[in-house]
């Protein structure tokens, strides 16, 4: 599981076609990865409850794609897995870097695909010392252990000065297997 990939992950200049063609930020995946089909995007600057209202916004894409109602114990668990991880990534933005910006979710054949954007300079990372059974440090280990592979595309702030840096901090789950 890495932490970090030379390409971007999520900043699609509001063109998710090149998303769909290729890969994050329409560049090709390295990794020969399937691109990712349909994409939601669910704004949460200044939002209060961005950690419930992203759970539900997953809950309804993931009906939508056809990942709920669950028809096997595989696919159930692959969904709930997946609600996790939103959950994670944007409580990670709500608690280190001021609230996330927006949640993305990607589905394609084989991937769904969760973004997190927010405008925090930290860079998240498993927390090594985390101690069983005491709360906090265990979000990232969490991502690590569910997804096949997360990462954090670094964002420029615009050239005039304008805007912040930030980051997307990226996760990819495996598609449940057809019945």
């Amino acid at each position: 599981m890495s932490t970090t990939h030379p390409y971007p992950a999520g900043e699609h200049g509001g063109d998710d076609a090149a998303l769909e063609a290729a890969g994050p930020g329409g560049a090709a995946r390295p990794d020969g990865a399937e691109a990712v089909r349909q994409i939601r995007r669910l704004r949460l600057v200044g939002t209060s409850g961005a950690v419930s209202r992203s759970r539900e916004f997953a809950r309804a894409a993931l009906h939508d794609w056809g990942w709920l109602p669950a028809a096997t114990d595989e696919a159930r668990a692959a969904a709930e897995d997946a609600l996790l991880v939103v959950s994670e990534l944007v409580t990670n933005a709500c608690l280190h870097a001021n609230g996330p910006d927006e949640l993305r979710l990607g589905c394609g054949p084989k991937v769904l695909r969760v973004e997190v954007s927010d405008r925090g300079s930290g860079m998240p990372a498993p927390d090594l010392a985390r101690r069983a059974g005491r709360p906090g440090g265990h979000g990232m280990f969490i991502v690590q252990r569910l997804c096949l592979d997360w990462g954090v595309a670094r964002e420029a702030g615009p050239q005039d000065g304008s805007g912040a840096p930030g980051k997307t901090v990226w996760a990819e789950l495996a598609a449940p297997t057809a019945p």
